[in-house]
């Protein structure tokens, strides 16, 4: 019998999508480059999501919703949503092609 993740219910269901949304954003197509340029330029880890959200690099490469910031918008989900959002932040992070994480190696290293 293999891993099975169990699944939590979000409970703040808007600002949880509109996060996920620019996630998704920043990591299609060529976007994905241009995010990832971002963060070396800003010198951050592609890891440190507290930095991500700290420098707005996703706002940066993927815009927002109007009105809100995305660290805004983060500090408004429960625990729970935020363990999620973090969560699916990095498994995009690991899905990135591996040329372009060679290519970023510096921004990949975990020290």
């Amino acid at each position: 019998m293999g891993f099975e993740q169990a699944t939590i219910g979000v409970e703040r269901e808007k600002e949880f999508g509109e996060l996920k949304s620019a996630i998704e954003r920043a990591f299609t197509g060529d976007k994905v480059e241009a995010f990832l340029k971002r963060l070396q330029r800003e010198n951050v880890r592609v890891r440190d999501w507290d930095s991500v959200l700290g420098k707005a690099v996703l706002e940066k490469v993927g815009g927002s919703p109007p009105g809100e910031t995305l660290r805004g918008l983060y500090g408004k989900l429960t625990v729970s949503d935020q363990a999620q959002i973090r969560e699916f932040y990095l498994f995009r992070v690991e899905e990135v092609d591996p040329a372009l994480r060679a290519k970023f190696h510096k921004i990949y290293q975990y020290y």
